[in-house]
């Protein structure tokens, strides 16, 4: 089974605390205006996918052929464009907005963002090789990575050789993390440990592969409308309880008898 995922914001990181007194390491996710603005069928395109659009952009600074599609369907353009593969079975309509319920606590989900971009790194910090001795005959190449190459033959550094070079900034998933808790409020999502990427960057948040699916998980996706009626339900058997509970009738006081 394969539902959408959906585009997040990293907000940054805080802690929470259990009922045992533990705390918690968590970042917060933000889903912001998260909506579906395309589905990919398999009779078009070849294949089965949702494709999502979140945050606000500009007009101006959105190309002409996806002004297009938003003025298709109806809808804003977006900051952040992404596909999810799903079954054909679990696709939601284009214009419905994904909200935090499409999670539920104690849940794993995969996490996909940009690594936070080092600049130019030696070996060490590369790729943790050891370096060379601290003793005085190194002169100053105690943190040199040493030979690259061979002989004559082959005469070469071979492609891939672990040297210095750019680090970060690259594509980076991070499998199995938890999800500890659900803001449908503010519409975040608290993740346990850490999440690729610098503060407000765009995240892919899905389920985990390596994981059972998800129990009592909404499908085709968290809906809005869906969130907001079950809010709804809620507030109105709120009501109703503390109603029944106000009216509830009094005992009534014995009639006293006349005393003649």
């Amino acid at each position: 089974m394969k539902r959408t995922g959906v585009i997040a914001r990293k907000e940054g990181m805080t802690r929470i605390f259990t009922e045992d007194g533990q705390q918690l390491p968590v970042t917060v996710m933000k889903i912001d205006n998260c909506q579906v603005t395309n589905i990919r069928s398999k009779d078009k395109d070849g294949y089965v996918a949702v494709q999502l659009g979140a945050g606000t952009a500009k007009i101006k600074r959105t190309s002409k052929a996806m002004r297009g599609v938003f003025a298709k369907n109806k809808i804003e353009p977006k900051k952040k464009m992404a596909e999810f593969r799903v079954d054909e079975d679990k696709v939601p309509e284009i214009g419905q907005e994904i909200v935090a319920n499409h999670f539920v606590p104690g849940q794993f989900v995969d996490v996909v963002g940009t690594s936070i971009g080092k600049g130019f790194a030696g070996a060490m910090k590369r790729h943790n090789f050891g370096g060379m001795r601290a003793s005085h005959g190194v002169s100053i190449s105690h943190r040199a990575h040493g030979s690259t190459g061979q002989c004559q033959d082959p005469g070469k550094v071979f492609k891939g050789k672990k040297m210095a070079g750019h680090m970060g900034d690259a594509r980076t998933t991070t499998q199995n993390l938890e999800v500890v808790g659900i803001d449908e409020e503010d519409n975040l999502v608290l993740i346990k440990g850490s999440v690729p990427g610098a503060k407000g960057g765009w995240v892919f948040i899905s389920d985990a592969v390596k994981k059972p699916f998800p129990e009592n998980v909404p499908l085709p996706a968290g809906i809005k409308q869906d969130a907001v009626k079950a809010q709804d339900n809620n507030a109105d058997n709120t009501e109703q309880q503390d109603a029944e509970a106000t009216e509830a009738p009094a005992e009534e006081a014995p009639a006293e008898e006349d005393k003649e």
